[in-house]
């Protein structure tokens, strides 16, 4: 099933998402304004909203409560990314000009700041307290899987267990949360609650990988040339390369290091996208996304069958078979 069709099961709750998350970031500050629409052209896939309303659907129904959830996740993800733009320097964003790149980084980083504001305060308005544990443990986690990132760049000495516990806070947290504010808003069962965060921190691990994978095969696959890399050339060691060195003659993976400390090009690329195919990164790296993959399938059964368990499983496939 296609993302397309997983989403069509609840549109007519993403349209309503869409108005909500609109008022929900909305200001009387000139500036701030034309920031917040300038976002909401920057169109997304909603995947957040889509796991908030899914696992609601899962547990209950949704209510009010629902929609603030996943406006809450939405607004929090769009924080991270503005001020993730600024520590990346990047200059695009969904295909238009990032904010940093616009409004440059004080504007930006002031604009995360406002966006988190926003969404803690939509939050404490209407008690939703639950919904602010479960975020702020969140973001601790984001905040720290941003640090040991930065980190382990540093020393380019990234193994797999500190790979799995940078992508688990970094990514597997937020989607967790996702999953498991959809359960608290139509469910009192702590029960769902831990089979719902739980297979959202497997499956946002699996997702995270598949990414990395992505990195070194996307590009190739859709332009026929390793163009990618990009993780590589910012000294995040990810998963198809941290397996390639491990599995590696060791002059063979202090070559590659050095190649990485000293900055690479284009021809570093191909010696770096040959030394992980050559050693089965990928590989390694498909089979291990596709295990997280099951584990988040396995989370599920504890719910009955239904439209939105069938959405939940076939949004797991997809994300370790997408090609962008």
């Amino acid at each position: 099933m296609a993302l397309k069709e997983i989403s069509k099961i609840i549109a007519k709750e993403l349209k309503q998402f869409d108005e909500i998350f609109k008022n929900s970031i909305r200001s009387k500050i000139f500036l701030v304004d034309v920031i917040t629409k300038y976002i909401l052209k920057q169109k997304g896939k909603k995947i957040r909203p889509l796991l908030v309303f899914l696992s609601s659907k899962l547990c209950g129904e949704t209510n009010e409560t629902t929609y603030r959830g996943a406006a809450l996740v939405e607004i929090l993800h769009t924080a991270t990314l503005i001020h993730d733009d600024v520590v990346d320097e990047a200059n695009v964003r969904r295909g238009l000009p990032s904010i940093n790149s616009v409004w440059k980084n004080k504007a930006a980083v002031l604009m995360g700041d406002f966006l988190l504001a926003k969404g803690l305060l939509l939050s404490l308005d209407n008690d939703d307290f639950t919904f602010l544990k479960i975020m702020s443990d969140s973001v601790r986690r984001m905040s720290e899987g941003e640090i040991l990132e930065i980190e382990k760049s540093k020393s380019l000495n990234t193994d797999e267990k500190t790979y799995f516990k940078i992508i688990s806070d970094k990514t597997a947290s937020l989607i967790s949360t996702c999953c498991e504010i959809g359960a608290a808003s139509s469910t009192n069962s702590l029960e769902y609650r831990k089979h719902l965060r739980e297979f959202g921190e497997n499956l946002g691990i699996a997702f995270q990988i598949r990414d990395d994978i992505l990195d070194f095969i996307g590009k190739k696959n859709l332009m026929g040339k390793p163009t990618g890399i990009s993780d590589v050339g910012d000294k995040k060691l990810t998963l198809p390369l941290i397996h390639a060195i491990k599995n590696s003659p060791k002059i063979e993976a202090n070559s590659i290091l050095k190649i990485i400390k000293n900055g690479i090009d284009k021809s570093a690329k191909k010696i770096i996208y040959d030394f992980v195919h050559t050693y089965k990164g990928i590989d390694y790296s498909i089979k291990s996304s596709i295990e997280f993959a099951e584990m988040a399938k396995s989370n599920l059964s504890i719910f009955p069958n239904s439209i939105y368990k069938q959405s939940l499983i076939a949004f797991t496939d997809f994300v370790v078979s997408r090609v962008s």
